[in-house]
């Protein structure tokens, strides 16, 4: 965990001197200078930072509590009949296998085929399977399910979108800011204080560099998927993992049955088309089967 604390800090950090040193060499500052605009730049960057950092830390921090809440998870404390054993006792062998503590084990109702993990620490994360998965698939195919998210687990994925996060919402603080003055003091002419242009330039830019940051985030967990169902094929098996992607190809649904934070932990992130598929968190399943046979 401290290993992971001094990552964040130094991430936070790196952040702020880069932003630095990107305003000096793009003359950004002595552009302000020379429009006779008065901005410390280094303390909106903390400003930034501490907004961007501190948003995705408290998520990060509350993620299994919230997962529990919006989702419903029952958690397996004491299994009620031979099914729930079996989930408890193979996630039990697979974090072994994989070298990370025993996370918790829960249910969610719903009758989409689905699973996620969350939590900010590999040694006390949340697993949970929804109602529909052992329903739908078969024994070997929800252990190709649960080795992936085992292996979103063990690869730390939690949270290093957490701090992916955190950089991006830094820079579209940042930068939100920052074109808002300028257009304020050049466009609007308000010589002093913040005026109307400020606030309106600002929330407009956040929003567009907010969609930017959303495609650069969502990519990077594009590409984390193929990492999991590797994870997963290494912890069940390949062709459980090939299996299991096809079930879910099968009956693959518009509706992934989670809300956003929740669905980019999830082994289906049900279908977009058009622009939208750039906001997909998950590749199409074809893409992910493609992967596995070829690996």
């Amino acid at each position: 965990m401290f290993g992971r604390i001094g990552l964040f800090l130094i991430t936070n950090l790196a952040v702020l001197v880069v932003l630095s040193m990107s305003m000096r060499l793009l003359g950004v500052d002595q552009m302000l200078a020379n429009e006779q605009i008065g901005i410390n730049l280094t303390g909106l960057l903390i400003m930034a930072a501490i907004i961007g950092f501190g948003g995705s830390f408290i998520s990060l921090a509350i993620s299994k509590w919230m997962a529990k809440r919006s989702m419903g998870v029952r958690i397996i404390e004491s299994p009620a009949n031979q099914n729930e054993a079996w989930l408890v006792n193979l996630v039990q062998q697979q974090a072994r296998k994989a070298g990370i503590g025993m996370p918790e084990v829960g249910i969610f109702d719903s009758p989409v085929p689905n699973a996620f993990a969350t939590g900010m620490n590999r040694n006390n994360a949340l697993v949970a399977v929804s109602s529909g998965l052992l329903q739908h698939m078969t024994q070997d195919e929800v252990e190709a399910v649960l080795g992936h998210e085992m292996s979103h687990v063990a690869n730390g994925d939690m949270i290093t979108m957490g701090l992916l996060q955190g950089v991006l919402n830094t820079f579209v603080v940042f930068l939100s800011r920052v074109i808002g003055l300028l257009i304020d003091r050049v466009v609007f002419k308000t010589e002093r204080g913040y005026g109307p242009g400020y606030w309106i330039v600002s929330i407009i830019a956040e929003l567009v560099l907010g969609v930017l940051a959303a495609f650069i985030a969502n990519a990077f967990s594009r590409y984390r998927e193929y990492r999991a169902d590797a994870g997963g094929a290494g912890l069940a098996g390949r062709q459980k993992m090939i299996n299991a992607l096809r079930r879910l190809q099968m009956i693959q649904s518009e509706q992934t049955g989670m809300p956003g934070e929740l669905a980019a932990f999830g082994i289906n992130g049900g279908l977009k088309h058009g622009i939208a598929r750039l906001l997909m968190t998950h590749p199409p399943l074809e893409k992910r089967i493609r992967a596995l046979e070829q690996s």
